[in-house]
């Protein structure tokens, strides 16, 4: 998306995908970039991608081609086609091959890890990965203003200093000047977070709130030999940039040379509708990349991408999702931000948490929105079922009965995807999610619809074992009202310490979020493994 951004901008794009990166020679197949290296992991953090939660090689990457992660048959560790860490491994081999490139950093990876941040592989703090790869920039976030702006820059012979949305390393010196004049926000330093794991929640609730309050303040972190400066973040797309940005000339399959990536045949005729979540769920790291801001496509926009997708060749009339963080939240507003057209905007709310631990006063959810989207979606020729296959809020579902009864009559495919975590409320709590009361009532609601043709609603129950403050005794009461609600199916997921989150700096402080007093913390795979378990029992 990136690629073709720059492209509509006069710029030619060269993509170098999953590099050989035992030497520099794939670095130099383009030659010497006359702007920069635009260097990312990919769709997800490397260490995710290559590691389970629990640290075990994964043999499977469906971003690869045929799902094998591996270049040929060798499964050994430095013949992977993601290195751990790849930000820091393709910046190494950029400078390699031409030591002068300027390198951008991007992407989830870089998003996540531009301050001090856990490494659940190497079960390790780290500094920001800018500092470690030294790279020139990072762009955090969705990227495309800051990407445009840097372009720009560097031909004009311009220095990249106070782009919104980016990172650049600062010596002492200049940092010192930033403290001492109080114009940004200061987080704790690396070597006293190694120290006092407390700091490390500390820095993680202090960049939370600073991201939630959308604050114009910059940032500065102390790293192992210099500073990480973080500028304010870029303004959101409105939906006329949203929507150019989404026409670009895109060809919808994966590129000839890999005929067969798994990730593509998932999302190939599915349409992303909006963007961002404010939901601020502990374990979810939607908040440090998307934002809390809601902002959505128009519904021409959409139609067009389905009419698009309609005529390829291989189309089978089957629309896989509209959708994206949270589907159900296309067309909300705030009531503070009554001049914001599209989404859940800046206004004067500081908070940016609309859902926890029920849904703000202020909060309104069109369900004419998106019941209107669906209606004209229906009415293209050549599309034959059209799924919603995101995540849907539950909370917002029983606020919007209409639109509840249209996508369980219409467009369920086989099974609704809901995301209740748990039942228990100390743990959901700390999860930043609402009491477990929620569950139940959904279900009520839903079973009671009365669907046409008699339909039962069925759904696929997301759980996280493991978490930050969740025991045994949490898991085996979780799964007796599991066995309870009669749900369809369960799909568990031991939880990840993922960089970037609030539940991962519960699980390396020990602290809870609020009260910042001790809480248990399952680490031991003994634990996680009982917790397992137990709750995949309450699915036989």
């Amino acid at each position: 998306m990136i690629g073709r951004l720059l492209e509509k901008n006069g710029l030619k794009v060269a993509v170098l995908s999953q590099p050989r990166h035992q030497d520099p020679e794939d670095f130099r197949r383009f030659g010497r970039p006359r702007l920069f290296f635009g260097i990312t992991s990919g769709n997800l953090d490397s260490i995710c991608s290559n590691y389970t939660g629990n640290a075990r090689v994964r043999q499977k990457d469906v971003y690869s081609p045929f799902g094998n992660p591996y270049f040929g048959r060798q499964r050994q560790r430095q013949n992977r086609r993601r290195p751990d860490r790849a930000c820091i491994r393709y910046t190494q081999l950029a400078k390699e091959a031409y030591k002068d490139a300027i390198v951008v950093l991007g992407g989830i990876e870089a998003s996540l890890r531009r301050f001090t941040h856990y490494d659940y592989q190497q079960e390790a703090l780290r500094s920001s990965i800018l500092t470690d790869s030294k790279a020139d920039i990072l762009v955090y976030g969705m990227g495309e203003r800051a990407i445009l702006e840097i372009a720009k820059r560097l031909l004009l012979g311009k220095d990249l200093f106070g782009i919104k949305g980016t990172c650049i390393p600062l010596s002492d010196k200049k940092a010192t000047k930033l403290v001492k004049a109080k114009t940004a926000v200061v987080l704790p330093p690396f070597e006293k977070i190694v120290k006092e794991p407390a700091l490390f929640l500390e820095a993680e609730l202090i960049v939370d709130r600073h991201s939630r309050s959308f604050s114009t303040v910059p940032v500065l972190q102390r790293q192992k030999a210099n500073w990480v400066l973080q500028e304010p973040p870029q303004a959101p797309l409105s939906a006329k940039e949203l929507d150019e940005l989404y026409s670009l000339p895109f060809m919808r399959l994966a590129h000839p040379r890999y005929p067969d990536v798994p990730a593509s045949r998932m999302i190939r005729n599915s349409v992303t509708i909006i963007r961002g979540c404010p939901g601020n769920c502990s374990f979810c790291a939607i908040n440090r990349h998307q934002g809390t801001q809601v902002y959505w496509r128009s519904i021409d926009s959409i139609i067009k991408e389905l009419e698009t997708i309609k005529d390829t060749p291989a189309f089978d009339g089957v629309i896989t999702d509209l959708g994206g963080p949270t589907a159900n939240l296309f067309g909300a507003t705030c009531a503070l931000n009554p001049n914001e057209s599209n989404g859940i905007g800046k206004g004067i709310c500081k908070r940016h948490d609309c859902l926890y631990p029920t849904p703000c006063k202020n909060l309104r959810i069109d369900e004419d929105a998106f019941l209107e989207l669906l209606k004209e979606v229906k009415k293209i020729k050549g599309i034959k079922r059209i799924f919603i296959s995101s995540g849907l809020r539950m909370e917002l579902l029983l606020r919007t009965p209409r639109l509840c009864r249209e996508i369980f009559e219409n467009h369920m495919p086989g099974r609704i995807k809901i995301a209740p975590e748990h039942t228990e409320d100390e743990v959901l709590e700390l999860m930043h999610k609402p009491t477990g009361k929620l569950l139940e009532e959904f279900l009520l609601f839903t079973r009671s619809l009365g669907l046409k043709g008699k339909k039962r609603p069925r759904f696929s129950a997301y759980f996280i074992s493991a978490h930050p403050g969740c025991g045994a005794e949490h898991m085996k009461r979780a799964c007796e009202k599991i066995k309870r609600f009669a749900l369809d199916r369960i799909e568990v997921q031991d939880f990840t310490a993922t960089p970037g989150t609030i539940s991962t700096a519960m699980y390396v402080s020990g602290l809870h979020r609020d009260r910042l007093c001790p809480i248990f913390v399952p680490k031991k795979r003994g634990e996680r493994k009982e917790q397992r378990n137990i709750i995949m029992g309450c699915a036989k």
